[in-house]
């Protein structure tokens, strides 16, 4: 077959006159161009009668994934294969049997169908993991890394071919170098097969997908994740920031997934407000009056009220009296019921989900009244408008109860302690020489109280 190409070649240069009598080789060249000339036809036509004709057809099926698998990218790759498989056939014939132009030649044509391969596979993988991210199953998960970490095998594959090609060496002499050299390799690829392993813990534990909200304190990051590639995980911080994360530090190191939060449909509160101890008190029956007036606790104060009687009179304590050993209600502890009533009525909480209202430990700054509740949506604004509509309440009605918030002395606390200043003390009348002495006993004004 070769003998009847190369003699339909002479004829065609013969009757383009591309023939030199000095024999000088040109005409040989003159061949090479016109057979590259008909690769590139025949590759434009490959593409606009396959391509077309196949993407008709798959475009006809009810299926969807063939679409993805068949598509335009895919189908000129294999044709660019069939071209430099035409190409491959004919330039043999353009050259003398052992001449070193034909030897350069197909060494370089080699490697071009090489590179034509690569990019095959490498638009197929590409394709299938598509076809794979859009299964409900892989939806968000992070195969990105997949996908690169079979890209980059196949490079490093077709690496080889090419130098070993180049050389006119066995790919297997190149890899026992390379095997002894692994040592260099690993540093230099320590990364790639670091987040190859770890995207595949990430992927096959389900503990991080693209659009995940995660927290990681250690290293500034806070947001959404956009990204999970071979060597980077990329998160979008809320304040728009981007940060930039190696993946097996995501599974070296701890981090905080908020999706499950998100799936729950309730997000927590645990927010705590210090109460001053000094004002914690026995309720006493005007207090109690007072309460009654709160529609969400009346039933409350007088059920509390009937148990405290009911106990105190099987302990010989008559109705009334006030001893420190009997049963007793408290501001604080009707404060606590009033809080539970005020959440469960009045604040849009999960109601599957724990709702209490406690005491933590006593501190040198009061005692902290902690809310624990979870509200019914996990969106942010709305969140945090609910939190800060209750706590705008409890602070506002934390006086009704007869309680005190703590809170540390301010500049105007100090100051209103120095009494009045020297143009307030001038103008306070000297007191009359003959007025008799002030009692012992007597209480110090209201501005010097220690309160």
């Amino acid at each position: 077959m070769q003998t009847h190409l190369k003699r339909w070649t002479d004829a065609l240069l013969e009757w383009l006159g591309a023939t030199s009598a000095a024999d000088d080789g040109w005409d040989r060249w003159v061949a090479f161009a016109l057979v590259l000339l008909a690769a590139v036809v025949f590759d434009l036509l490959l593409r606009w009668g396959i391509v077309r004709g196949v993407r008709k057809l798959v475009t006809r099926t009810r299926v969807k994934w063939d679409d993805t698998l068949f598509s335009v990218p895919v189908l000129n790759c294999m044709c660019h294969i069939l071209s430099a498989i035409l190409l491959a056939a004919l330039l043999p014939v353009v050259f003398e049997e052992k001449s070193p132009e034909r030897v350069v030649v197909m060494r370089l044509m080699q490697v071009y169908i090489v590179i034509t391969v690569f990019r095959f596979v490498n638009a197929l993988l590409y394709a299938a993991f598509r076809i794979a991210a859009s299964r409900p199953a892989w939806q968000n998960k992070p195969i990105k890394g997949l996908r690169q970490t079979g890209q980059g095998i196949a490079a490093l594959i077709c690496a080889i071919l090419i130098v070993s090609i180049l050389l006119d060496k066995s790919p297997a002499i190149l890899l026992t170098g390379l095997g002894a050299s692994a040592a260099v390799l690993m540093l230099i690829f320590r990364d790639s097969i670091l987040g190859f392993v770890s995207g595949i813990q990430l992927a096959a534990n389900d503990m991080l997908k693209v659009g995940d909200w995660i927290s990681v304190p250690k290293y500034g990051a806070d947001g959404n994740v956009e990204e999970v590639s071979l060597t980077t995980v990329k998160i979008r911080n809320w304040d728009n920031t981007i940060v930039m994360l190696p993946p097996y530090l995501l599974t070296t190191d701890s981090f905080t997934n908020w999706h499950a939060m998100q799936l729950s449909g309730g997000r927590r509160v645990m927010r705590s407000v210090s109460i001053d101890m000094t004002s914690v008190r026995f309720c006493t029956p005007e207090m109690l009056d007072h309460y009654r007036t709160i529609d969400l606790i009346r039933d409350y104060v007088d059920q509390t009220e009937q148990r405290i009687e009911e106990y105190n009179a099987a302990h010989g304590i008559q109705s009334g009296e006030r001893r420190v050993n009997g049963l007793h209600q408290t501001n604080l502890g009707v404060f606590r019921a009033y809080l539970v009533r005020y959440l469960q009525n009045e604040v849009p909480v999960n109601r599957n989900m724990t709702l209490m209202v406690r005491q933590l430990q006593p501190t040198e700054t009061g005692l902290p009244m902690q809310l624990y509740f979870f509200t019914d949506t996990v969106v942010w604004v709305d969140y945090e408008g609910i939190q800060s509509d209750v706590f705008d309440h409890v602070l506002a009605v934390i006086p009704e109860f007869g309680l005190r918030v703590f809170q540390n002395p301010s500049g105007e606390d100090i100051a209103s302690l120095r009494g009045p200043g020297p143009q307030a003390a001038a103008e306070v009348p000297p007191a009359p020489q003959n007025a008799p002495p002030a009692p012992q006993d007597a209480k110090a004004p209201a501005s010097a109280s220690p309160e």
